[in-house]
Protein backbone atom coordinates (compact mmCIF):
# COMPACT_ATOMS: atom_id res chain seq x y z
CA UNK A 1 0.00 0.00 0.00
CA UNK A 2 1.32 3.46 -0.90
CA UNK A 3 1.87 6.04 1.81
CA UNK A 4 -0.68 8.85 2.02
CA UNK A 5 1.98 11.21 3.38
CA UNK A 6 3.91 13.40 0.93
CA UNK A 7 7.59 12.71 0.25
CA UNK A 8 9.44 15.63 1.85
CA UNK A 9 12.96 14.27 1.31
CA UNK A 10 13.76 16.79 -1.45
CA UNK A 11 11.63 19.62 -0.05
CA UNK A 12 12.92 23.18 -0.03
CA UNK A 13 12.27 24.60 3.43
CA UNK A 14 12.23 28.22 4.55
CA UNK A 15 13.00 29.39 8.06
CA UNK A 16 10.52 31.47 9.97
CA UNK A 17 11.34 35.16 10.15
CA UNK A 18 10.94 34.79 13.93
CA UNK A 19 13.80 32.28 14.17
CA UNK A 20 17.01 33.61 15.62
CA UNK A 21 20.64 32.94 14.77
CA UNK A 22 21.56 31.45 18.15
CA UNK A 23 19.68 28.19 17.73
CA UNK A 24 16.40 29.12 19.35
CA UNK A 25 12.86 29.13 18.03
CA UNK A 26 13.88 27.62 14.69
CA UNK A 27 10.80 26.65 12.75
CA UNK A 28 10.81 25.90 9.02
CA UNK A 29 7.90 25.51 6.63
CA UNK A 30 7.58 24.21 3.11
CA UNK A 31 5.46 25.99 0.54
CA UNK A 32 3.70 24.65 -2.52
CA UNK A 33 2.07 21.51 -1.18
CA UNK A 34 -1.65 21.70 -2.00
CA UNK A 35 -3.79 21.51 1.12
CA UNK A 36 -0.91 21.13 3.59
CA UNK A 37 1.74 23.20 5.33
CA UNK A 38 4.61 20.98 6.50
CA UNK A 39 6.38 22.39 9.58
CA UNK A 40 9.60 21.12 11.17
CA UNK A 41 12.27 22.01 13.71
CA UNK A 42 15.24 23.30 11.73
CA UNK A 43 17.63 22.03 14.40
CA UNK A 44 16.49 18.46 13.55
CA UNK A 45 16.13 18.48 9.75
CA UNK A 46 16.00 14.68 9.50
CA UNK A 47 13.28 14.57 12.14
CA UNK A 48 9.55 14.47 11.60
CA UNK A 49 7.44 17.23 10.12
CA UNK A 50 3.99 18.23 11.25
CA UNK A 51 1.50 18.29 8.37
CA UNK A 52 -0.93 21.09 9.11
CA UNK A 53 -4.03 21.53 6.92
CA UNK A 54 -4.05 24.93 5.19
CA UNK A 55 -7.43 25.66 6.78
CA UNK A 56 -5.78 25.45 10.22
CA UNK A 57 -2.55 27.28 9.31
CA UNK A 58 -3.85 30.87 9.28
CA UNK A 59 -5.68 30.53 12.64
CA UNK A 60 -2.58 28.89 14.13
CA UNK A 61 -0.27 31.70 12.94
CA UNK A 62 -2.72 34.31 14.21
CA UNK A 63 -2.88 32.58 17.60
CA UNK A 64 0.91 32.15 17.81
CA UNK A 65 1.40 35.83 17.06
CA UNK A 66 -0.92 36.83 19.89
CA UNK A 67 0.70 34.69 22.60
CA UNK A 68 3.29 36.21 24.90
CA UNK A 69 6.03 33.59 24.96
CA UNK A 70 8.13 33.08 28.08
CA UNK A 71 11.48 31.26 28.14
CA UNK A 72 11.24 27.63 29.26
Amino acid sequence: MASAEPDLSAAVWRKSSYSNGSGGECVEVRDGLPGLVPVRDSKVPQGPALLIPVTAWAPFVQWAGSVEWAPA
